[in-house]
């Protein structure tokens, strides 16, 4: 990292799994032993990277069906994923750098055509008809297309006077039935099943999963991203979807 303009942390086991002792300990450890590993080996260099993102997640606020949550009146709860994100950003704050600039980025759900990213399964629920809305559909889905992701990093590389955190989501957050509905459109597949609550507790079980990650209404927008002044590519899900499925091999979403 000596003489690094950039240092991204993203660093943490994935939090689809089952929510075991043992899988909830390793998500702690993953993310707040790499962060603080990090902060100790900057303090080692003689010219340390300009600037430090650190990510955690737009999970960070409360389940949300009334208000969107931004970085100024966001409300922050107490949920184990919201326990997570809590002490992964304190443990950041907590280490004390001079000549690094530190951002807190919390992202969203992030939608991108690569390989094992969040898109291929929702196209293989499509394409066997499977893709209705999930639980009552009414929770809101925080998303960001990968992207804009890139682009935001970017942006706080050069612009030298931001610090502190940012909400790294899509200025555009939808309905879990709304986005269902536009990547099936988009897909060119009109017809999903929806799927109950208590059918999503069954499949979790079965594959490893929490239904929170369906559930949880994360209604997150990027206030202090658009204060001040960043541009999104893809504001609006039906145009990341199009460009997300133009990038997709066919047989991930044509049916046979």
């Amino acid at each position: 990292m000596e003489n690094a303009d950039l240092l991204i942390n993203l660093t943490g086991k994935r939090a689809n799994c089952r929510y075991t002792d043992k899988n909830k300990q390793a998500i702690f450890d993953s993310r707040i032993n790499a962060t603080k590993v990090l902060g100790a080996a900057i303090h080692t260099l003689k010219t340390p990277p300009a600037l430090w993102i650190n990510a955690t997640s737009a999970t960070i606020y409360r389940h949300a069906e009334d208000r969107p949550m931004d970085e100024f009146t966001g409300e922050i709860q107490n949920d184990f994923s919201v326990q997570v994100c809590k002490l992964w950003e304190k443990t950041f704050n907590d280490i004390t750098l001079t000549h690094t600039r530190k951002i807190i980025l919390r992202i969203g759900v992030t939608l991108g055509w690569q390989t094992g990213g969040v898109m291929q399964p929702y196209m293989n629920l499509i394409k066997f008809g499977l893709g209705g809305y999930q639980g009552n559909g009414k929770q809101m889905f925080t998303w960001i297309h990968i992207t804009d992701v890139c682009r935001m990093m970017e942006w706080m590389m050069v612009n030298e006077a931001l610090t502190g955190v940012y909400n790294c989501t899509a200025p555009n957050p939808v309905s879990n039935q709304a986005f269902m509905k536009a990547l099936r459109n988009t897909a060119g597949h009109h017809f999903g099943i929806p799927a109950p609550a208590p059918l999503l507790k069954m499949g979790a079980l079965l594959i490893g999963t929490e239904t929170e990650l369906l559930l949880k209404s994360r209604w997150v927008v990027p206030a202090r991203a658009l204060q001040d002044g960043f541009t999104f590519k893809y504001p609006v899900v039906n145009e990341a979807f199009k460009d997300i499925l133009a990038h997709l091999p066919r047989s991930v979403y044509h049916l046979f």
